[in-house]
């Protein structure tokens, strides 16, 4: 398959959830996607979804052959055999619906990745075989990124391989409101989207300075995973002087990064705090710079709940076109965990009905 076709039906982290869950029971989808994009965090979104299921995790990489089973002398048979039993963290021995994650598949030995295929196309680790309706997927990156990965033509003829496209800039803000990530972490990936650009597409490796490349040797850069340590930085800052928060974010996700987003906790500190908007939303501060607008409206989707909607929707007319309509897309999106908390305000309703030109191009 070429690079294009690769890339015409390569399938978000939401998409690859729906296929492992469709056929996950029968077949065994190895996930190959970037470094960081959130390929590992799929056990715990699948477990979240399947209750009936135990989650188990396997890391290919820290094995050899002879952690995949041991013998059990104490059940040694009048010949003198014995039986094998198998490593519980493959899940054999719970007798019920598993879901089983194979991490960083392509980096297992060749021994080990011999023993996991048997698992991974039979469902029978050593002489059990798992239950039926258990799901077994795998992970690993891009042999293209030069991080040990490889896969050879008789794995992959056993497995579905399926390409993980990576997370474009919108999506992980979506995400990101939803999973308390630090508004500065937040207004930084909406102004600079190319830290979360694909490799593949820099010609030049020296044209985007945040994320890795092959061909440089770059030890810390942007992804999913670098931008939510980050946040989780950013968060303890309160304890931390701003030059130990730069060293840290530099050695998270790079020096030109860590940088930029200081510019952004820098804006944030002079963002109207959410106590004035709630006290007094009629005269509370309104940021004059565009980041510091866009910083706001992330804060408020992230913290929104009942005792806030209502000073908010005094608050927001205040702000430009662009904000509120950002307001807006932010809170329609399905995946908003707040959802019911906007639509079921009254507020909220009448400033719909009076901005309805704003919902025109939904209809187009």
């Amino acid at each position: 398959m070429n690079n294009s076709a690769k890339q015409m039906y390569a399938q978000s982290l939401d998409e690859c959830a729906e296929s492992i869950l469709a056929i996950g029971h029968l077949r065994t989808i190895l996930m190959q996607g970037d470094i960081g994009n959130g390929k590992t965090s799929m056990l715990t979104t699948l477990a979240e979804g399947l209750p009936t299921h135990t989650p188990c995790y396997f890391d290919a990489t820290t094995k050899d052959l002879g952690d995949m089973s041991i013998p059990n002398i104490s059940r040694m048979n009048e010949q003198g055999y014995v039986s094998m039993v198998p490593n519980e963290e493959l899940g054999a021995h719970l007798n019920k619906p598993i879901i089983l994650m194979i991490d960083e598949f392509g980096k297992a030995n060749p021994a080990v990745k011999l023993a996991l295929l048997r698992v991974m196309q039979e469902r029978t680790v050593g002489s059990i075989k798992l239950h039926p309706d258990s799901i077994v997927f795998a992970t690993t990156n891009k042999g293209s990124e030069g991080v040990g990965d490889l896969l050879q033509a008789h794995a992959c003829n056993r497995i579905t391989l399926v390409q993980v496209r990576k997370t474009s800039a919108l999506e992980w803000i979506e995400w990101g409101i939803n999973n308390g990530i630090h508004t500065s972490v937040l207004g930084f990936v909406k102004d600079f989207p190319a830290v979360l650009q694909p490799f593949e597409e820099v010609k030049d490796p020296t044209e985007n300075s945040y994320i890795f490349h092959p061909q440089l040797q770059r030890v810390s850069f942007t992804t999913p995973r670098s931008l939510h340590a980050a946040s989780d930085i950013l968060h303890a800052r309160k304890n931390l002087s701003d030059h130990t928060v730069t060293a840290l974010l530099m050695g998270t996700v790079g020096e030109r990064a860590a940088m930029d987003m200081m510019a952004f906790v820098k804006l944030a500190d002079q963002l109207p705090s959410l106590d004035s908007i709630k006290n007094d939303p009629k005269n509370a501060k309104v940021p004059d710079s565009a980041s510091a607008t866009c910083m706001v409206v992330y804060r408020s989707l992230a913290s929104m709940d009942k005792d806030w909607i209502n000073a908010w929707m005094d608050y927001m007319p205040r702000l430009n076109k662009e904000a509120q309509g950002m307001f807006v897309n932010g809170a329609r999106n399905p995946k908003y965990s707040k959802i019911d908390v906007v639509m079921s305000n009254a507020k909220f309703t009448q400033w719909a009905i009076d901005n309805t030109f704003m919902f025109t191009a939904d209809k187009k």
